[in-house]
C-alpha cells in the first residue's frame, strides 16, 4: 500500500514534461478544430453530395452524438486498457476516419464516418487532460492546462474562418485530409513520449479480474446519445411539439436516471458518480458545464447574430470571432503563470464577474453595430475565461486519488461539452421564442394612422417610385419593408435579452468557487516506499 501511494507521490516521466504536453496538445488541437471546420462547409458538402441542407447537419449531428456518448466512459476505458492505449487508439481512428471522410462520396458513408471519427476524437480531451495532470506537479498544473487551454480555445475560433478558405480555394474533402499529417505526426510523438505512471499500470492489472459492467455500458450509450440528439435537434423539430423529440427526452431522463442509481451501486462503475461527493470535484463539474455554457453558446450565437441581421458571410462571421481567441490565447498564458500566486478560487470569482459583464456587454448590439465594435465585445466577453478554466481544471484534482484521473477528466469534459450542447439549445429556442413575442408588441404599436409610419411609408415609396415602380405597387413594397424592418428589430431585441439573462447567471455563479478546498502547499513524504510503519491516512492518499 504504501510503496503505491509512494509512486502516486514520487513518479516522474521519462521524458521532459514540455514535450509530452505539447505532444497531447497536438492531437487536441485536431479535434477541436473538426468540430466546427465542418460548419461552413454543410452547403457544399449537401450540394455535391445530392442532399438537402437537413440532411447534411446529420454530418455535425452524428458526431456531436459519438463524441457525447465515449466521455463519459472513457476515464473507464482507460482504466481498462490502458490510459497511453486507449489514447493512442483514439487518435489513430480519428486519423483514420478522417481519410475516411474525406473519400466519402455519398452521405450515409460520410454520416457512418463522422459517428467512428468521433467516437475517437470524444475520448482524446479526457485522456489528455488526465495525463497532463500526472506529467505535472501540482504548482505547475496551471502552466500545464494553460498550454492545453490555447488549443481548446484557439482551434474551434478559427475552424470557421479556416474551413471556409480551404472549401473556397479547394473543395471540402480536404477539411478532413489535413488531418491525416497531424494525426500521424501526434501517434508518433505519442509512442515515443507518453506513458503510463505504475498505479495506472496497477489499476490496469486489477481491473483484468473484475467483469465488465454491460449494463453500465448499455445505459450510457443510449441515454447520452437520446440526450445529446435532444438538445441538438431540439429547435429544429419544435421540442416537444414534435413526437420524436417527446420519445427521445423521456427515454433519455428515464435511462440516464436508471443509469446513476445502477452505477451508485456497482463495484466497478463505468462511471465512478460517487467522485461527485467530493466538493471540490463537484464545485468543479458544477462550474464546468456553465463555462461551457458561456464559451460554446455565445460562439455559435454571435456569428448567427452577424449573418442573420447584419448579412455577413460566413467567413466574415468566423473572423468576428478568430481575433478574441487569441486573446484568450494571450491570457491562458498569463493565467496559468497567476494560479500559484494567489487563491484560485478568489481568481474564478473575479473572472466569473468579468465575464458577466462582458456578456452584459454583448446586449449593446444592434442592427448598426460596425465590424471593430462587434471584435471589441466578443474580446471584452472572453478575456476572463481564462482565469475560470485554468483554476478549477487545477481544483478539480484536489483532494482525489491519482488512480482516479481518469475518471475525473472524463466527467469534467462531459460537464463542460454538455454545458455548450444544453446552453446553444436553451438560447437559440429563447431567441426564436422573445423573438415572437417582440414581433407582437412591436406591431401593436404599429399605428397605420400615426406620423412615424405615414412619414416612413411615403419616403420609402417616394424613394421606389423615383426608380420607376408604379405607385400601387410602391405602396405594397413599402408595406413589405416595414414588416422585414419590424421583424430584424424584434430579433435583435431577443438577442439582447437572451445576453442578459446568460450575464445574470454567469453573475451568481460567482460566489460559488469558495465552495472549494485550496490544494495542499507541499506533498507529504512517506519515510520509505517499503516501511510498514509509515501506512498512510486516507487523506494522504487523496493529494493527488
Amino acid at each position: 500500500m504504501s510503496e503505491l501511494v509512494f509512486d502516486e507521490l514520487h513518479w516522474k516521466p521519462h521524458h521532459n514534461p514540455w514535450a509530452v504536453a505539447i505532444t497531447v496538445t497536438l492531437a487536441t488541437f485536431m479535434e477541436v478544430l473538426d468540430t466546427s471546420i465542418a460548419n461552413v462547409a454543410l452547403p457544399h458538402m449537401a450540394g455535391s453530395l445530392g442532399a438537402s441542407q437537413e440532411e447534411a447537419t446529420w454530418v455535425l449531428t452524428s458526431y456531436l452524438v459519438s463524441s457525447a456518448i465515449v466521455l463519459p466512459i472513457s476515464g473507464w476505458l482507460a482504466n481498462r486498457i490502458g490510459r497511453k492505449r486507449f489514447y493512442m487508439t483514439c487518435v489513430a481512428m480519428f486519423t483514420a476516419c478522417s481519410l475516411l471522410c474525406g473519400l466519402a462520396q455519398t452521405l450515409p458513408l460520410l454520416i457512418f464516418a463522422r459517428i467512428l471519427q468521433g467516437l475517437g476524437g470524444g475520448g482524446l480531451a479526457t485522456s489528455e487532460q488526465a495525463i497532463l495532470a500526472d506529467t505535472f506537479p501540482i504548482e505547475k498544473r496551471g502552466q500545464a492546462f494553460a498550454l492545453y487551454g490555447m488549443a481548446v480555445v484557439v482551434a474551434p475560433a478559427i475552424g470557421p474562418t479556416f474551413g471556409g478558405w480551404i472549401t473556397d480555394n479547394f473543395n471540402w474533402h480536404w477539411i478532413f485530409f489535413i488531418n491525416i499529417p497531424v494525426g500521424l505526426l501526434s501517434l508518433y510523438l505519442s509512442n515515443r513520449m507518453v506513458e503510463d505512471p505504475p498505479f495506472l499500470k496497477a489499476r490496469k492489472e486489477a481491473a483484468k479480474h473484475l467483469k465488465v459492467d454491460f449494463m453500465g455500458l448499455g445505459l450510457v450509450a443510449l441515454g447520452v446519445g437520446l440526450l445529446e440528439f435532444t438538445l441538438d435537434k431540439g429547435q429544429e423539430k419544435d421540442w416537444f411539439g414534435d413526437p420524436m423529440i417527446r420519445v427521445t427526452s423521456i427515454l433519455a431522463v428515464c435511462l440516464l436516471i436508471f443509469f446513476a442509481y445502477w452505477e451508485w451501486n456497482h463495484p466497478d462503475p463505468i462511471v465512478d458518480l460517487k467522485l461527485l461527493k467530493n466538493r471540490n470535484f463537484g464545485t468543479a463539474v458544477f462550474l464546468q458545464f456553465f463555462l461551457g455554457m458561456v464559451l460554446f453558446a455565445t460562439t455559435v450565437i454571435i456569428p448567427q447574430y452577424v449573418q442573420v441581421l447584419l448579412g455577413y458571410t460566413a467567413e466574415r462571421a468566423g473572423m468576428v470571432i478568430s481575433p478574441a481567441a487569441f486573446v484568450m490565447m494571450f491570457m491562458m498564458a498569463i493565467a496559468g503563470r497567476t494560479v500559484g500566486k494567489m487563491d484560485p478560487r478568489l481568481m474564478v470569482c473575479i473572472a466569473y464577474i468579468i465575464t458577466a459583464l462582458g456578456v452584459f456587454n454583448l446586449s449593446q448590439l444592434d442592427l448598426t453595430s460596425s465590424f471593430g465594435h462587434i471584435i471589441e465585445l466578443r474580446m471584452l466577453q472572453v478575456i476572463a475565461l481564462p482565469f475560470v478554466f485554468i483554476p478549477i481544471s487545477t481544483l478539480n484534482y484536489v483532494g482525489v486519488p491519482a488512480a482516479k484521473t481518469n475518471q475525473i477528466s472524463a466527467l469534467s469534459n462531459f460537464a463542460r461539452n454538455l454545458g455548450g450542447s444544453a446552453g446553444t439549445a436553451l438560447l437559440t429556442t429563447y431567441i426564436v421564442r422573445m423573438s415572437q413575442v417582440h414581433q407582437t408588441a412591436l406591431a401593436a404599436n404599429v399605428v397605420p394612422g400615426s406620423v412615424a409610419y405615414t412619414s416612413f411609408m411615403d419616403r420609402v415609396k417616394e424613394i421606389l417610385i423615383g426608380h420607376g415602380m408604379a405607385s400601387a405597387a410602391a405602396g405594397q413594397v413599402a408595406i413589405g419593408q416595414a414588416y422585414q424592418m419590424m421583424l430584424r428589430q424584434a430579433s435583435m431585441l431577443s438577442y439582447k435579452n437572451a445576453f442578459t439573462i446568460l450575464g445574470c447567471v454567469v453573475m451568481l455563479l460567482s460566489p460559488l468557487p469558495f465552495l472549494m478546498r485550496l490544494p495542499p502547499k507541499r506533498v507529504p513524504r512517506p519515510a520509505a516506499p517499503s516501511a510498514p510503519a509509515a501506512e498512510p491516512a486516507p487523506e494522504e492518499l487523496a493529494v493527488h
